[in-house]
C-alpha cells in the first residue's frame, strides 16, 4: 500500500475477522439477470513490515459456497463448475500496491481450481478505528471482475435463442475488516 495507507497501518499483522467481513459474487444468468453468493469460510491477513512494505494473502474454503439455492450451489461445487473435491481452496498473495486516485489497486496471483493468474483488485482504505476493546481494525473494500474460462471453469450451456445460461465474467467483491494481531 502506499505511504498513506502504510503510516495508518501499523507494523505487524492484521487478520481478517471473518464474523465482521464478506466475500460475495455475482454472474450474469440466463443473459438478463445475475446469481448471487457468498463464500462463508476464509481467512487472510495484511502483514506490515518495518519499513512499512505491506503484503496480503487469504485463503477462501471453495465448498463454502452459498448461492441460497441447494441444488444450484451443489452444481456449482460440483467437477462442471469448481470440483471442490479436487480443488477446496482458492487463493490469494499480493505482489503489489500502487495508488489509483485516492483508492489503490492490489495485485497478486489468486489460484482458483489449480490454475494461477495475476490479477488486479480495485481497493478501498476505508481507515483504522480503535476497535471495542480487542485491539485496532482496519477497513478495506475491493472488487475485480474475472472471466471465469481463465480459471478452467469453461461448462458451455448454450441458450437456444444464444447466449449462455451462465455468463462468463464473475464479479467478486470484498468488505474486509481486519483485526490487529498482539
Amino acid at each position: 500500500m502506499t505511504a498513506s495507507v502504510a503510516s495508518a497501518l501499523s507494523t505487524g499483522t492484521w487478520a481478517v475477522d471473518p464474523v465482521h467481513s464478506s466475500i460475495n459474487f455475482s454472474v450474469r444468468h440466463l443473459m438478463v439477470s445475475k446469481v448471487r453468493g457468498s463464500f462463508g469460510t476464509f481467512s487472510g491477513a495484511v502483514v506490515v513490515a518495518e519499513d512499512g512494505t505491506p503484503s496480503v494473502s487469504a485463503e477462501i474454503a471453495v465448498d463454502s459456497l452459498n448461492t441460497g439455492n441447494e441444488q444450484r450451489d451443489g452444481h456449482v461445487k460440483s467437477a462442471d463448475f469448481f470440483d471442490v473435491e479436487k480443488y477446496p481452496t482458492a487463493s490469494f498473495v499480493s505482489t503489489g500496491v500502487r495508488a489509483d486516485g485516492d483508492d489503490y489497486v492490489l495485485a497478486g496471483d489468486f489460484t482458483l481450481k489449480g490454475v494461477t493468474k495475476p490479477i488486479e483488485l480495485k481497493l478501498e482504505f476505508n481507515g483504522v478505528n480503535p476497535g471495542m476493546g480487542h485491539g485496532e481494525v482496519a477497513g478495506f473494500d475491493a472488487s475485480v471482475v474475472l472471466n471465469r474460462k481463465d480459471f478452467g471453469i469453461d461448462i458451455d450451456m448454450p441458450l437456444e435463442t444464444g447466449g449462455a445460461v451462465v455468463g462468463d465474467k464473475v464479479t467478486i467483491t470484498l468488505e474486509i475488516e481486519a483485526l490487529k494481531q498482539a
